[in-house]
């Protein structure tokens, strides 16, 4: 039997045209991403990221929700995770010494065709109300969707 990380992993299949809703953390859930220069970073390495479409996003203090849409077969949600993960974490490094920025993996959910996208959309750039940080989405920063 498969346990742990690695079990995430198991029969992940990354698919052109697929839309994902990909949530990842930092290490030991630590808030680096209360930096605001670090959360741009993040920002820009997501808007960044080759053979992607960013829907919506939110960077929370300690992880970030992502609904994405991969464009490409060359592309992998663990490559387009990396990528995003490594220019953050370099970032983190070079300019406030935090070495190990990021935990290991990530979660995924493939969106089927029924769900209602514009729902997940609101669900994710509303998590800074529903974890109390700010009373509307108006008064947080970090986050963006191309319906809202």
């Amino acid at each position: 039997m498969i346990s742990g990380t690695k079990s995430l992993r198991f029969g992940r299949v990354s698919m052109p045209n697929q839309i994902y809703h990909v949530t990842t953390v930092t290490k030991d859930r630590h808030q680096y991403l209360l930096n605001f220069e670090l959360s741009r970073c993040l920002i820009k390495s997501i808007h960044s990221s080759p053979n992607v479409e960013t829907l919506a996003y939110v960077v929370m203090p300690d992880h970030v929700h992502w609904l994405l849409k991969l464009q490409s077969s060359n592309v992998s949600l663990s490559k387009t995770l990396s990528y995003v993960k490594t220019r953050s974490a370099g970032f983190a490094f070079k300019n406030f010494g935090i070495k190990g920025l990021w935990q290991k993996g990530f979660h995924d959910h493939a969106v089927r065709g029924e769900e209602d996208l514009i729902k997940i959309a609101r669900y994710i750039v509303a998590n800074p109300v529903r974890a109390g940080l700010v009373k509307s989405v108006r008064d947080y920063s970090h986050w963006d969707a191309v319906w809202i």
